[in-house]
């Protein structure tokens, strides 16, 4: 029986561990910001950079990690990112200089984006079609814990130690996953004997498929509306409205919550209507949510509870978008799932670098500019879907249909 027919104990838990490495390690430390700043001598903007630049590793590794795991294997590459993940987190915990956590940091991150870079095409190594979509939404189901549980990780263990400790359970997590892995994962992909392709030519050849571009452009458009929001939502709910930090935590929960009921709701129409029929259902909700915020606070100068209501329903359709587009990008790809899965991070980590900044740079005290880039960055998402996607039924006209006969 072959690998793809035999089940695997845990794997969806496994690799909703090993993807939890990215927000974990976002997340986890943004409450230790300001005593980081405090124990380097540094600015918190100074601090804040790591971030900035964790996210830039992560992107670069998982464009390195996708063409090896490709070739040599996702084994091979799961154990060389998670380790250097772990030299990375390691050597953040006794940073001495700013220095030096920045130099960690991009560590950290090009290890992370190495072996987490492997969770879906795992899952495309083993599934297919709406099989792949429902695997990838259970897997989500599990991962959207990790935004929750980590701040308050990191505020837990602020209290036991300091922020080095922080540090110090990412290195230990990291070496913990690589042995249960290593232990409990079989390849999934057998190395190739030939020698190891230009890595310029397989990303290419994603790009240069029209149908699996529209669903990158669809993803990476929806990816930066997420960091959009994550960039200016602080600033909106607390400054703004006057929202305390407590309650902002609980605000931002909400839209967890949302995401975790779309997903499910996803996996269950996966039964009846396409990958792209539901991917396109939650862009134009998307698109509907933001026109509906600007509207909303423009001319009606709309209260807290409005705004919170519009964004849950924003964020919560990414289940429909981001599960659907992994999915239907790797599947035109078999061979080389994870180079694929690789420009899909890459590109959305960019794409989510630039709205964030964009934010940033359009900031006025409003959330105005949070919420104009929110409907910018969909309204594109909404168009290059219409553009590069073959014409298909959408999921009402489908249902409809189906009533009919």
């Amino acid at each position: 029986m072959s690998t793809k027919q035999t089940p695997i104990p845990g794997l969806i838990l496994m690799l909703a561990a090993l993807t939890a490495l990215g927000p974990l390690s976002t997340d986890a430390y943004l409450p230790a910001i300001p005593a980081i700043a405090e124990g380097l001598g540094v600015t918190i903007h100074e601090v804040e950079l790591s971030v900035s630049l964790f996210l830039a590793g992560f992107a670069c590794g998982q464009l390195t990690g996708g063409p090896l795991s490709d070739h040599y294997g996702r084994r091979r590459a799961i154990a060389l990112g998670l380790s250097v993940f772990f030299i990375g987190a390691g050597w953040a915990s006794i940073a001495g200089s700013i220095g030096e956590l920045w130099t960690a940091r991009i560590l950290q991150g090009f290890g992370g984006g190495l072996s987490v870079v492997n969770s879906m095409a795992i899952i495309r190594d083993r599934h297919s079609g709406r099989e792949s979509a429902q695997t990838m939404g259970k897997m989500a189901n599990i991962l959207m814990l990790a935004p929750l549980l980590a701040p308050v990780l990191g505020t837990v263990l602020l209290e036991l130690g300091n922020w080095r400790l922080i540090f110090t359970f990412l290195s230990a997590y990291s070496l913990l996953l690589l042995i249960t892995l290593m232990f409990r994962l079989p390849e999934t992909r057998r190395p190739s004997s030939e020698p190891l392709p230009n890595p310029i030519r397989g990303y290419w050849n994603v790009l240069k498929h029209r149908t699996a571009r529209g669903y990158l452009c669809s993803l990476a458009c929806a990816y930066a509306g997420m960091f959009a929001f994550i960039t200016g939502s602080s600033g909106s709910y607390i400054d703004y409205y006057g929202a305390s930090p407590a309650m902002y935590t609980v605000l931002f929960g909400l839209n967890i919550v949302t995401l975790l009921a779309c997903n499910q709701i996803n996996i269950r129409l996966l039964h009846r209507f396409s990958t792209q029929q539901l991917l396109q259902m939650g862009q134009r909700i998307q698109l509907t949510c933001g026109l509906l915020l600007v509207g909303a606070f423009l001319f009606f100068d709309a209260p807290l509870p409005v705004i919170v209501a519009l964004v849950m329903l924003y964020i919560g359709v990414q289940g429909f978008v981001i599960s659907n587009g992994m999915a239907g990008t790797s599947e035109f790809f078999p061979h080389s799932a994870a180079t694929a899965t690789a420009l899909l991070g890459a590109s959305g980590f960019g794409f989510g670098a630039l709205a964030g900044t964009l934010v940033g740079l359009l900031g006025d005290g409003t959330p105005l500019p949070m919420l104009g880039v929110m409907l910018g960055t969909t309204l594109l998402g909404n168009l290059m879907g219409w553009w590069l996607l073959p014409r298909t039924h959408s999921i009402f006209k489908a249902r409809a249909a189906a009533d009919e006969s």
